[in-house]
């Protein structure tokens, strides 16, 4: 079981990377005033933030 705890560490501190890079590119979006592509970033970041949470529940649970 330590085997998915780690996996589960690991997914989440990916996720808080794609999350960082979303957020940058969503900022950039935003500057250049492309609504189209700045939309796609922000249900991209929830997307993942939802991800994030539900891998985060997951190892509190137990792993």
């Amino acid at each position: 079981m330590a085997s998915r705890k780690k996996r589960l560490k690991k997914g989440i501190e990916s996720i808080e990377k794609q999350i960082r890079l979303h957020e940058e590119k969503l900022r950039k979006a935003e500057k250049e005033d492309n609504i189209g592509l700045a939309e796609y970033y922000k249900k991209e970041l929830a997307a993942k933030k939802k991800d994030k949470e539900e891998k985060q529940r997951i190892l509190k649970k137990g792993g």
